[in-house]
């Protein structure tokens, strides 16, 4: 055990140095971006931007509304804010860069900074996957077995599934930003893109890259596929409980509880496999951009919305803790 163990390591340092001196050998990538410097693309841009802060703060307020109620501090609540988490890093990780690449006309970046937006893209993207399928199974025993909750759903499985999702989505990140990044790169560093993501660079490597996208493509198949799989199991199960329930008030309150989950998964999970699961004939890089921008940018600020305008819990916090700043303000 000890002697693979110490194989593993020393591979890894060993890949850890050749990416390093790859990195110290290839020049800058340019990142073309997403807008032209036109006044419609100005205008786009400007509602990219505010569309992005909207976003954040959004989901800021979501975390502050779960930490702060105490009738939100349930395991759904806490999986959450683990998302909403999510979708801040991950604006942050594409958009400051972006803007900052636009307004400053500097669109090119280091190997180094290249891998390590690669890295928070998919660590982000891939924890999102997994938590959105914990999510699911929390609303299957929420509806299906609700005297078991606290037993099936306890905060001990829940903070397991919470690191399991990041640590999933870190692993497949590592292994997908030092691969794709210990390849050569042709003289021609243009990125048709506005961030650096694994699937464009790998175009640039000047040696094939054919086994390594496969890969990639299995790994992607793996990653969307089977938290999927496992929603729609969840759902139904779900769906045929609700329709044995002989209650209206029963069935509309377990509607009212999924449905909101359902919303975010149909807008997650329909970018995602629009975009890594089309073949590559019918891939282009226009088609790519627009729905990168959809579920980086767009998708994060739809989450706390629809929990929010779907939610009496949410919006009974949201009313309580408005109420609270009067007072709060006369101290």
């Amino acid at each position: 055990m000890m002697k693979t163990l110490s194989s593993i390591s020393s591979y890894a340092v060993s890949l850890l140095f050749e990416i390093m001196n790859i990195w110290n050998t290839t020049s800058d990538f340019i990142l073309l971006g997403l807008f032209n410097h036109t006044e419609t693309h100005l205008f786009l841009f400007v509602m990219v931007l505010i569309i992005a802060i909207t976003s954040l703060v959004g989901n800021a307020l979501m975390i502050f509304l779960i930490h702060q109620d105490a009738q939100l501090h349930t395991p759904m609540y806490f999986l959450l804010s683990q998302l909403s988490l999510m979708d801040m890093m991950l604006v942050s990780t594409i958009v400051p860069r972006m803007a900052a690449d636009y307004l400053t006309g500097n669109k090119s970046m280091s190997p180094a900074g290249c891998g390590l937006q690669i890295f928070f893209f998919i660590t982000l993207e891939g924890g999102e996957c997994f938590l959105l399928a914990s999510m699911s199974y929390d609303r299957y025993v929420a509806v299906c077995h609700p005297l078991r909750y606290a037993v099936l759903m306890s905060w001990q499985l829940c903070l397991r599934i919470t690191v399991g999702s990041w640590f999933l989505g870190a692993a497949d990140g590592l292994m997908q930003a030092a691969a794709t990044l210990s390849f050569p790169f042709c003289d021609a560093h243009e990125i048709d893109h506005f961030f650096c993501e694994a699937p464009t660079l790998v175009r640039l490597a000047c040696a094939d890259t054919s086994v390594f996208e496969n890969v990639m493509y299995i790994c992607c198949v793996l990653m969307l596929l089977v938290p999927f799989s496992l929603i729609l199991i969840s759902y139904s199960l779900i769906f045929a409980a609700v329709l044995q329930m002989h209650s209206r008030e029963a069935r509309k309150k377990a509607f009212a509880t999924c449905s909101s989950h359902l919303s975010v998964v149909g807008l997650f999970y329909g970018a995602a496999i629009s975009i890594y699961m089309r073949p590559k004939s019918y891939r282009s890089a226009n088609h790519d951009k627009i729905v990168s921008v959809f579920y980086t940018i767009f998708t994060p600020l739809l989450n706390p919305i629809i929990y929010s305008m779907r939610n009496g819990d949410v919006k009974g916090a949201l009313r309580k803790c408005m109420s609270q700043c009067p007072t709060l303000n006369h101290e």
